[in-house]
C-alpha cells in the first residue's frame, strides 16, 4: 500500500510537471517561429503581436476564476478539463491557415493554459501538503517549468526547420494525451468546502481594461488617434478599470483584496513581478527578429543565440535562493531588476559580443528575481490569503506582459519611422512611410536595403532603452517599498500572525 502511494505521488509529480512543461513551452517557443508565421500567413507586424497578446490576455482573464472553480468543483476535475481544452485548442492553432483563426485559437488556448497553470499548482499543493516531499515536488515543478521557458526558443526553432511551424502547437496534442492519462491515475481529488463565489464582474472589467489598452497601443498609431474604434478602446479601457476598482472595493468576495498592498514585502515583490514582465519577457518576442533580420541568422541559429538570454534563468535561481536567505528579498529583488536593466543598456552598444553579454546579464537578473518574487508574495501574507496573493502575482505578470508586448512593438515601429523620416527628407508621405516601417518591423529588410537595416537597428535601440529604464525605475520602486530590514521583518511577522493591518 505504501509503495503504491509512493508510486502514485511520483506519477502525480511527473503528470503535473508535464503540464508545466506544456505551458512553459507555449510561451517561449512561439516567438521563435513568429517571423515564419508572419511571412506564410501574411499577418503583418500587428498580427504577430496579437498572436502573442491573445494568449497572455486570455490567461489573465481566467486566473482568479480558475482557482475559485477548482476549489468549488474539484482541483483534479478542473485540471483534467483544462488539459483537454489546452490540447484541443493547440490542435486548432496548428490547423489554422488564416491569421484571424490563429489569433482566436490562441485566445482560447490562453484561457485553457491559464486555468491549467493555476489548477496544477492547487493540485500539487494538495497532493504534497508538508515535509521534504512537498519541497521536492515544488522544486521539480519549478525546474521543469523553467526548462520549458528556457529551452522553448531552441525547441521552437528546431521544430520550424525539421518539421513545420504548425508543430510548435501540434506537439502539445500528444503531450496532453499522456498528461491526461497520468493525472487521471495518480492525482488525488480535493475541494474547498468554504470556496467563495466567483467575482465575475471583477474578472470581466479587468479583462476589458487590459484588452482596450492593448488595442489602443497597437492600433492607435496606424488607424489614427481620432479613429472611432481607437477612441472607444481608450475610453472603454478607462471605464472598465474604474468599474474594476469600484467592484473590488464593494464586492463581498473580491478577486483582488487591496488591503494586501499595505504589506510592504508583498508590494515590493510585486514591483519585481512587474519589472520582469516590463522588460525581459516581452523583449523575447522581438529578439528573434533582431537575430534574423539584423544579424542575418537562420531560424536554428537564432534559437541557439536565444539560449544566451534564457539559460541563465535556469542556472541562477539556486544562487538567488541562497542570496535571499543571506541578504533578504528587499536587496535581492531590486538587485535582480537592476541587473536586467543593465543587460538592456549593454545590448544597446550594438556589437555582437555586447548583445550576447547583455542577454546573459538580463537572464542573470531574471534568475535572481523570479523565485524570490514568488516566494515573497505568498510568504508575506497570511496563509489563508496565499492563493489570492499568488493570483495577484500571476495577474500582475500577465497584464504587464500583454501591455509591454504592445508598447515595445509601438516603440520599435516609431523608432524605425523616425529613422525613415530623417532619411527620406519629406520625399514620401507619412502613411507610406508607416507602411514601410511596419514591413521592416516584421523582418522584411531585404526589400529596402541598407536603409531598412539601419532603421531596424535604430528602432531596437529605442526598445532596449525603454526596457532598461523601465527595469531600473521598478527596481528603485521595489527597493523603496520594501523599506529597511527592520520594517520588512516586522511586516513579515505581522503577516504570519494573520493581521490584516500590516504595513
Amino acid at each position: 500500500m505504501a509503495l503504491s502511494h509512493t508510486h502514485r505521488n511520483a506519477t502525480a509529480t511527473v503528470a503535473i510537471c508535464l503540464a508545466a512543461l506544456m505551458f512553459g513551452l507555449e510561451i517561449s517557443s512561439v516567438p521563435a517561429v513568429l517571423p515564419t508565421v508572419e511571412k506564410l500567413l501574411h499577418t503583418g507586424f500587428n498580427g504577430a503581436q496579437w498572436i502573442m497578446n491573445a494568449y497572455t490576455i486570455a490567461c489573465t482573464t481566467v486566473l482568479m476564476a480558475s482557482g475559485t472553480l477548482a476549489d468549488r468543483y474539484g482541483r483534479k476535475r478542473m485540471l483534467l478539463l483544462s488539459v483537454i481544452a489546452f490540447g484541443v485548442t493547440s490542435l486548432a492553432c496548428g490547423l489554422a491557415r488564416d491569421a484571424s483563426v490563429l489569433i482566436v485559437s490562441r485566445f482560447l488556448q490562453g484561457m485553457s493554459g491559464g486555468a491549467m497553470v493555476i489548477c496544477q499548482i492547487a493540485a500539487l499543493s494538495h497532493q504534497f501538503q508538508q515535509g521534504p516531499a512537498r519541497s521536492r515536488a515544488f522544486a521539480a515543478w519549478g525546474i521543469i517549468f523553467g526548462v520549458g521557458l528556457g529551452f522553448g526558443p531552441m525547441i521552437g526553432s528546431a521544430i520550424a526547420v525539421l518539421l513545420d511551424w504548425t508543430w510548435v502547437f501540434l506537439i502539445q496534442v500528444p503531450l496532453a494525451v499522456i498528461t491526461l492519462g497520468l493525472i487521471a491515475w495518480s492525482v488525488d481529488e480535493s475541494r474547498d468546502p468554504e470556496a467563495k463565489h466567483l467575482d465575475l464582474a471583477g474578472i470581466v472589467s479587468m479583462s476589458l481594461a487590459v484588452f482596450g489598452l492593448t488595442y489602443f497601443i497597437t492600433q492607435g498609431p496606424s488607424l489614427g488617434l481620432q479613429h472611432p474604434l481607437v477612441l472607444v478602446a481608450l475610453l472603454g479601457s478607462i471605464a472598465s478599470f474604474a468599474t474594476f476598482l469600484y467592484v473590488e472595493k464593494h464586492h463581498a468576495h473580491p478577486m483582488f483584496d487591496f488591503s494586501v498592498f499595505r504589506i510592504r514585502p508583498f508590494s515590493g515583490a510585486l514591483y519585481g513581478s512587474m519589472g520582469m514582465n516590463f522588460s525581459f519577457w516581452p523583449f523575447m518576442i522581438y529578439l528573434p527578429i533582431y537575430f534574423q533580420s539584423v544579424l542575418g541568422y537562420g531560424v536554428v541559429t537564432s534559437g541557439l543565440a536565444l539560449l544566451a538570454y534564457t539559460l541563465p534563468t535556469l542556472v541562477v535561481p539556486p544562487l538567488a535562493e541562497r542570496l535571499t536567505v543571506r541578504y533578504q528579498p528587499r536587496v535581492v529583488i531590486p538587485a535582480g531588476l537592476f541587473t536586467i536593466g543593465l543587460g538592456f543598456f549593454v545590448m544597446q552598444l550594438g556589437a555582437l559580443p555586447a548583445l550576447l553579454a547583455g542577454c546573459v546579464l538580463a537572464g542573470i537578473g531574471l534568475g535572481m528575481t523570479n523565485t524570490p518574487v514568488t516566494n515573497t508574495t505568498t510568504a508575506s501574507v497570511p496563509t489563508a490569503r496565499a492563493g489570492m496573493a499568488s493570483g495577484i502575482d500571476m495577474s500582475a505578470r500577465l497584464i504587464t506582459l500583454a501591455i509591454n508586448i504592445a508598447l515595445m512593438g509601438f516603440l520599435l515601429i516609431e523608432g524605425i519611422l523616425a529613422q525613415l523620416k530623417q532619411a527620406s527628407t519629406g520625399a514620401m508621405d507619412a502613411s507610406a512611410l508607416r507602411d514601410i516601417a511596419n514591413q521592416i518591423a516584421a523582418g522584411n529588410v531585404s526589400a529596402y536595403g541598407t536603409l531598412a537595416h539601419d532603421a531596424l537597428v535604430h528602432g531596437f535601440h529605442w526598445v532596449m532603452l525603454y526596457g532598461g529604464i523601465g527595469a531600473w525605475v521598478l527596481a528603485a520602486a521595489s527597493f523603496v517599498t520594501f523599506g529597511s530590514r527592520r520594517r520588512e521583518t516586522a511586516a513579515l511577522a505581522c503577516s504570519a500572525a494573520g493581521s490584516g493591518k500590516c504595513a
